[in-house]
Formats: C-alpha cells, structure tokens, sequence
C-alpha cells in the first residue's frame, strides 16, 4: 500500500469520509450530502455513490471512548470492501489529528494481510495508492503508520507460519536479513556456540529436536557511547508438543504460535529502526523446538541454566520459562539495561485470569507497571498487573535442584511462572514480564482459524516512545 499526502480533494475519486458518532457536519459542508442512514458507531459504514458515480464510504469512529480503536474501523472497511476499489482511494482527514492519521494508516495496512502465504496458487495483489487529503502536515504520521503496519504484518506471517518452515534456524535468519536491511546489528548464537557459553536451560529444552536451538541478539544503538536504555527478551519456542508430558492432539497444531514473543521482539526492535528512535535498545530471543525424542529432556531431570542456578524438572510442558531463564540472565548480565521486560505466551492460566482482553503484567516497579497501563490503553493492546507476593516462592522449592520448573498446583499458575522468571532476574529493580498468551493468537474475523494479532509491537514501540520523550 501506497499512502500519499494532498490538500486538495478530487470530489470526482472514490474517497472514505470518516465520522464520529452522530457528527455529520462534514458531509454537507464538503459533500451537499444532508442525510445519512447510519449513526456513527464504530466500524459502521455506509456506501453513498457522488455525482460521477464515485464511492463515498462513510465510516464511523464512534464516539470519544473509541479513540483507540480508529485502526480497526479503518481496517475493517478496507478488509471489507478494497475488491471493489480501483488502484487508487482518498481519505478525507480534515478533522482527524495526527494520531488518527497514523492509526487509520495503520488500520488500512494490517487489512492487506494475507494470511495464505503458503497456498499452491496466490493471488497477485495489486498495489493500492491512499491519499489521505488534509491542510494539516501530516507526512511523518503517514510514514510512522505506514512502517508500523508493515511490519505487524510481518511478525504476523512469522508467527502463522508452520513449524515445518519456521525452525529456530529460520528465525535467525529472519532476524539477520532484517537487521542488514534496517541498519541494526543482529548475532545469531547456534549450538555450539551456547553450549560454549552455557545456555544449559535452552539446550536442555531444544535437545529432543532435529532443529537445533539459536539464541538471537539484536542490538539497535541511536547512541553508541550510551547506556542501554532498555532489553527485550522473547520466548521462542517455534512447535510445542509438550515434549514427555505431551499435550493432548486438541488444537496441538497451534502451537506453532508459541513464538509470539519472539516475533513481537524481532518487530519491535525492527521498528524502531526504522522509526530511528533515540534509544539504545537489546532484543533476545531464545528460541528452540520442544519435541518427542529418546533424547528429550525428561521430568525428574535436573538441568543447569546460564545463572549456574539448577532446576528440577516437574513438567516438560513448563519449557517457555526455561528458555527465557537463559535469554533473561544473559541480558542483564551482558548488556546491563536500564529497563529489562520479557514477552512470552507463557501460561493457560492467564488466559483463564484475563480472557483474551490483556496481557498479565508482572513487575514489583510501580512507575513502569503505570506507565504499561496507561500506554497500553491508549494503543489498545492492554495489560493488567497480577502480583508477585513473596507467598508462591514456596510453591517452586525443590528438595534436589535450587528450584523446579512447575508447582504442580492448579492454581496461580502465571503467577508461579513470573515468580520463576523472577528468580533469574539478578534482582533487578525494573524487570517486567508480560504473558501475552491470551492476546498474541486467537479467532480473529479476518481468517476462519485462529491466527495472530501482532500483539506487542505497538504496544512496546510506544512505550519506548514515551521513554525517550522524559
């Protein structure tokens, strides 16, 4: 999608005039348009045909509590009816600030999506010039809504992608091509490499595959000479049978999905290359295969970790935590950031906690846990923070190891989860974890199975957004 800047309307071109909630002025002061069957609720459109038999869509935003869902109305409209556009289409944005620009550029390039990227016959898509028509100078909303939906867009693809294709292997690469192309650096640990520098906990979960696990390094540096602002560390694991305490065959094939994390760090570090924030800024990722082998890693099995702290293995099912034990102490103790938050689609628990409407929040800093809220409101990609009482350490007390992996408790389980997490940490003091199990993939009304969300990238690149700006 091609998305241009003009201040003059063509009346004659088929165009999008958006409207708030029972607000229609525009449509008679611009258009001689008097009446409208429609109210304005968000995501409703009508189609009105001008003087040259042009299409007029009108589409509502709502009202003033829908502010940050414009992108979805935006989206849906295009998703809706762009087979009936020609190569090109207008937007009136007379009345739309900057940020209603760059979430309605946003909205119309998550709708090009396609999520068949490995059918035997594709469709050749045409590409679509939008001129959104304002007085305003709006170029640099455009360009940031342009580079924010493309590259959802392609962490989406990455994590709908089949286990078959997408081995650690290829999320390496992934990351090395899109480093080269962005001008950010990216190392790529393989295994021999980790088993030099004792990543023990991600060999051990990997070590049942025939795909070998990589750690991936990604490091973005608008100041060379500067300290690391912040780290970002993504739970990989690319397919998750369960490994021996394997899952039931009931929606197994969706657990390629179970690098959501990673592929929202990757983004995430990519767009802010692009965006070139004023940040310094680490991405982690460590990523493996969790898979039925004589050679898989058993329950009972006592691992190492890249801390020198052991574990006792309780459930093989437990491996995402593992990994980012590994990513997380390698992180704060390499690089040192100032801020450190992982992402995983961790635990089943927090879906049972918040549904498929927030992300769980832990983090014992008051000022970041604000701050994560109030921007995950604004963007729409919430979180809510659960605690991290010093109550459920018991709950991962080995007799054996230093600790297990798993309480074997059906309760509290994203909370025992952070509170392992927690236990690599070097204790510290602005670490922040965010499960994004229930967020990150899930029925969608743009695909008929469940698909990714690109959940994350927004979230954090406006949250880093926010940091340079104190």
């Amino acid at each position: 999608m091609v998305f241009k800047h003009s201040k003059q309307i063509d009346k004659d071109k088929d165009l999008i005039v958006p409207c708030r909630k029972g607000d229609f002025k525009q449509l008679k002061a611009v258009f001689g348009i008097e009446t409208i069957d429609m109210e304005g609720d968000l995501s409703s459109y009508q189609l009105v045909y001008g003087p040259s038999g042009n299409r007029m869509y009108v589409l509502g935003l709502g009202e003033e509590k829908d502010a940050n869902k414009i992108n979805e109305a935006f989206r849906k409209l295009c998703f809706d009816t762009k087979k009936n556009w020609k190569s090109h289409i207008q937007v009136y944005a007379e009345e739309l600030n900057a940020e209603e620009v760059k979430a309605a550029s946003v909205g119309l390039e998550l709708a090009t999506y396609e999520i068949g990227q490995f059918k035997s016959k594709q469709d050749k898509a045409s590409k679509l010039s939008v001129t959104f028509v304002s007085s305003k100078s709006i170029s640099e909303a455009l360009k940031e809504g342009q580079f924010t939906g493309e590259t959802i867009n392609r962490i989406k693809a990455l994590i709908d992608a089949p286990a078959n294709h997408k081995t650690p292997e290829f999320l390496g690469r992934w990351a090395e091509e899109s480093a080269k192309k962005f001008n950010y650096k990216c190392t790529v640990l393989h295994q021999d490499q980790l088993k030099k520098q004792g990543f023990k906990a991600v060999l051990s979960v990997g070590q049942g595959s025939a795909n070998p696990p990589v750690v991936i390094v990604t490091e973005y540096m608008a100041n060379p000479e500067g300290k690391i602002n912040i780290g970002l560390v993504g739970k990989g694991i690319t397919f998750d049978t369960g490994g021996l305490s394997i899952k039931s065959s009931t929606n197994l094939h969706y657990m390629k999905s179970d690098m959501g994390g990673a592929a929202a760090v990757l983004g995430i570090v990519e767009l802010v290359a692009k965006l070139k924030l004023k940040v310094n800024m680490v991405g982690v990722v460590a990523s493996a295969e969790n898979a039925v082998d004589s050679n898989s890693y058993r329950p009972g099995d006592v691992i190492g970790s890249y801390s020198g702290k052991t574990i006792e293995i309780i459930d093989t099912d437990a491996e995402g935590r593992l990994v980012l034990a590994d990513g997380l102490n390698y992180i704060i103790k390499q690089f040192q950031p100032e801020q450190v938050i992982d992402m995983a689609t961790l635990t089943g628990s927090v879906v049972q906690t918040l549904g498929y409407s927030a992300a769980g929040m832990f983090t014992n800093n008051p000022e970041m846990a604000s701050q994560m809220s109030s921007v995950g409101a604004k963007t729409n990609e919430r979180v809510w923070q659960l605690p991290l009482f010093d109550d459920f350490e018991a709950d991962l007390h080995s007799d054996i190891a230093d600790l297990r992996n798993f309480s074997g408790k059906p309760i509290a389980g994203a909370i025992t989860a952070a509170k392992f997490l927690e236990a690599f940490t070097e204790k510290h003091e602005n670490w922040m974890h965010l499960d994004i199990a229930g967020v990150a993939f899930g029925d969608s009304p743009y695909s008929k199975m469940k698909s990714a969300s690109g959940y994350g990238v927004q979230l954090l690149t406006n949250y880093i957004k926010q940091m340079t700006s104190n």
